[in-house]
Formats: C-alpha cells, structure tokens, sequence
C-alpha cells in the first residue's frame, strides 16, 4: 500500500473548511464555463458569484474570500473589469487566482495576463505548460488554448519564473506541478478524459480560489485543491461511459468526496 501523502491531512482539513464556511468565491470568468464553474464550486461546497461589470466588481471583491480571474473570452472591457477587482482585492488582502488562457496564442491575450501579473497580488497562476511558458518569455504558444508544452518541458523554467513574478505556478497536464520557487510538489491525481470536457482546467482554477479562501499558503492550497479536483474525475471516470457522463459525474464526485476518502487518495508528493 502506497505511503500516504504529507498533504493528505491538510487536503482534508481545507475540505471540511470550504464545507464549513461555504466561502464566496468571486469570479471574473469567460462564458463558456461560466456556467459548470458555478455548479462545480457548489458541489464543492463553496459559494459562486459571476460577476464582470466595472461597476460592481470592487465592490463584490469585498464581499468575498476569494477572486478568480479568467482571460478565456476576454474583451477589453473584461480586463479593466479584472484590473479593478484584482487591484481592489490586493488592497484588502484578498487572495487571487489567474487562469491566463491561451496566453501565448495571441499578443492580446499574453499583454493581458502580464498587466494582470504586473499590477495586481496574483497568489497563483494555474496553467498548461505553454500558457506558463508564455508567461515568461512570450514565446510559449499554445495551439489557441490547448497546450503544445508538456509539464515536464515548463518544469525547470517554473521555478524561476515563479520566484521572478512572486506567485506560486500550478502547471497542470497528467501530473500537475505546483512550485512557488522555494518548494515544488507534483500532483498525479486525476483521468485520462478530464481533457475531453470543455472548462476543466477552468473549473480546476476555480477550485484553487475555494481552496485559497481557507488555506494561507498558495502551494498548499493549489496542490490539495488539484488532488480533490482530481480524485473527482478519478471517481467519475470510473463510471463514466465518455466525456458527457464525465461531466456531470464530475459533480456529483465533488458532492459526494468525504475528507476522509481525499486524504486516503490524495497523491502529492516533493519533487
């Protein structure tokens, strides 16, 4: 029987947190998961709020625990919407979380994520390898938001290029990296259809700003909020017959994983 993972127990201690406190967790995100991002976070146990206009943004970002910000669909309405909540949330010690998709794609999308990087207290960044590698020298290049890096590619860079932007990088792929420079864990939870179902790296995201709200240290909040992310698809893939069975299976995993079972399933281990 495997050793379990140092993490396991606060993996588990975060979970019963999230259930206990139900944070808010506001989101700036794009409209094609907006949707299973909300129903993912509640299955989870937090609280979703979707909520993008100027006006209002600083003002949610005061009532929650947390931000996730997403570039999926950005206009440039979206990011000064972003660039107002994230510098907001930095002010009051709110923890934030970046997903830079298809950072490297297009010069709008990598400009984008920079500026966010630049002028706001970004805790965590979760990406694929090109997205992460973009972030470093602009020359990451995703195929649009796919990943044509794999994690092992972005691996030595993301330590370095965490310790330069002053986040914690959560490269993600079939084993997840998490390094804030200093410590760098891996994460092997998860299946292999997860990628077939449109929103799960966002949804993943979205996991780590619940799991930030009740966690203080980023690299732990990041891995323990992969693996239960993961072991959800693991428990979904397990009765699934394809990526649609998947999906709502996903959910209902999130709802159903006890403390107990994501700390004997949980595998995070040092690099």
């Amino acid at each position: 029987m495997p050793a379990r993972s140092p993490f396991a127990a606060k993996a588990a201690e975060n979970l019963v947190n999230i259930r206990a406190r139900r944070p808010l967790v506001h989101n700036i995100t794009n409209f094609v998961v907006m949707n299973y991002t909300a129903n993912v976070l509640l299955a989870a146990g937090a609280s979703p709020v979707m909520a993008h206009a100027a006006g209002e943004v600083e003002e949610m970002v005061g009532l929650a625990q947390s931000l996730v910000l997403n570039i999926g669909t950005l206009t440039d309405h979206w990011v000064e919407a972003m660039l107002l909540a994230g510098k907001r949330a930095t002010s009051l010690g709110k923890p934030i979380v970046l997903d830079p998709v298809g950072a490297g794609a297009t010069a709008m999308r990598t400009a984008a994520a920079a500026r966010l990087l630049a002028e706001t207290g970004i805790a965590v960044v979760r990406g694929n390898a090109s997205e992460i590698l973009a972030l470093g020298d602009r020359q990451g290049g995703g195929r649009g938001v796919d990943a044509v890096h794999g994690v092992e590619q972005a691996a030595e860079a993301a330590g370095r290029l965490a310790v330069r932007l002053g986040t914690t990088l959560a490269v993600t792929g079939p084993v997840d990296l998490v390094t804030d420079g200093r410590r760098a864990v891996r994460v092997a939870n998860g299946h292999p259809l997860m990628p077939a179902v449109t929103g799960t790296g966002c949804s993943a995201t979205a996991i780590i700003g619940a799991f930030l709200a009740v966690d203080p240290d980023p690299l732990s909040a990041a891995a323990t909020a992969l693996a239960f992310f993961g072991i959800a698809g693991e428990m979904a893939g397990e009765k699934a017959s394809g990526p649609g069975s998947l999906m709502i299976g996903m959910l209902d995993a999130l709802y159903m994983l006890s403390p107990e079972e994501l700390a004997a399933r949980c595998r995070i281990s040092g690099v």
